[in-house]
């Protein structure tokens, strides 16, 4: 069964840093493409990046590019998205997606940027 799990959002001030992680089950992350998306309150959700296989990053939302990075940790089957110089527009709940067969979201995790 897959699985995502979220982690390590939480509550900074403009200008901060955060490391989300999306740890999965049931599949390898070493050969998937995982993307991350974000739900701001009263908003669709939008996608922010994307992981490709090969390890390179495709930015869906511009304003992440410059500040937002993602990483892989093989051993641990985990993704990191590293934000830096957050603004409080960045505040949203911070969703893991992989597609396979359908589409599968973690439980998100929170991020609020106060200014």
């Amino acid at each position: 069964e897959v699985q995502l799990v979220e982690s390590g959002g939480g509550w900074v001030q403009a200008g901060e840093s955060l490391t989300l992680s999306c740890t999965a089950s049931g599949f390898t992350l070493d050969d998937s493409a995982i993307a991350w998306f974000r739900q701001a309150s009263g908003k669709e959700r939008e996608g922010v990046l994307c992981y490709t296989p090969s390890r390179l990053t495709i930015y869906y939302e511009d304003s992440a590019k410059g500040r937002f990075t993602i990483s892989a940790e093989n051993a641990k089957n985990t993704v990191y998205l590293r934000m830096s110089s957050l603004k409080p527009e960045d505040t949203a709940v911070y969703y893991c997606y992989y597609f396979y067969q359908y589409v599968h979201w973690g439980q998100g995790t929170q991020v609020t940027v106060s200014s």
